[in-house]
């Protein structure tokens, strides 16, 4: 009789697969290395990996590296002829083994379910933009690097009451710092969004004078709820654009064809 699997329900094969899909999804949303990498909490260099591994990443280096590669060079002979060290000339090829360590494995099937919850939850906002709508985005973007407008990198959760259900404040984590939004501030805030119509917001200052503005901004626009000028998104090293109102359209046109 076969000795049974030791981890029948472990598919790194599966997990590596999803892993490279949900990673390109991201990049051809935020088209920077540094920002898709700051979804999953993976090095630039590793997700510049991960995308040469899917087949969506080019640039002069990275194909002049993998033409040599394929036309049979070694590593020590791409190294000479493009004078790169090693570490970089194997950071420009892909991957060739999947990962087999049960934990990067676990790690990585956690980053592939947060990433499609936190799509879809945003995608049902697009659709119904709705206090209810908008708390299920909150939840599920616990955790998640944010940025204030002036670069301060944040973070926050929710505390669970009775009922093991989630009070309704935010503990935003600065460091060594800790500061309390409380749900209220988040509400005027999104109603007053909304209320714009899709008008750039290009100061947080222009969603009013509410208690934690500073965090809501960013947790705003990462939401598709408001739109920024190019040049705030690139001065806080956001994304152009999200693609959620796309999604949207998208969406619409589907159910109008059926």
């Amino acid at each position: 009789m076969a000795k049974p699997k030791k981890k029948p329900d472990y598919d790194a094969n599966k997990i590596m697969k999803g892993l490279l899909d949900v990673v390109a999804e991201s990049y051809e949303q935020t088209g920077e290395l540094k920002l898709t990498a700051q979804e999953f909490g993976i090095s630039a260099l590793k997700i510049r990996k991960l995308l040469i591994t899917a087949g969506v990443y080019h640039s002069e280096v990275s194909d002049k590296v993998n033409m040599l590669y394929a036309s049979g060079k070694s590593l020590e002979e791409i190294r000479r002829i493009t004078g790169l060290g090693r570490s970089s000339v194997n950071g420009y090829l892909p991957y060739t083994k999947v990962i087999y360590n049960p934990k990067e494995a676990s790690l990585n099937a956690e980053r592939i379910r947060m990433y499609r919850r936190r799509r879809r939850v945003l995608a049902d906002l697009m659709d119904d933009m709705t206090i209810e709508t908008l708390w299920e985005a909150v939840v599920a973007f616990q955790g998640y690097p944010f940025y204030t407008a002036s670069r301060l990198p944040f973070a926050y959760e929710l505390r669970k009451g009775r009922g093991a259900e989630y009070n309704r404040e935010l503990i935003v984590d600065r460091r060594k710092e800790h500061e309390h939004i409380d749900w209220n501030s988040f509400k005027v805030a999104f109603y007053y969004a909304l209320s714009l119509h899709g008008k750039e917001v290009e100061r947080l200052e222009d969603l009013g004078d509410i208690p934690g503005i500073s965090y809501i901004y960013p947790m705003l626009y990462r939401f598709g709820i408001i739109n920024v000028p190019d040049a705030v998104a690139e001065r806080n090293r956001w994304p152009s654009r999200f693609c959620y109102f796309e999604l949207r359209s998208k969406g619409k046109k589907k159910n109008e064809r059926a």
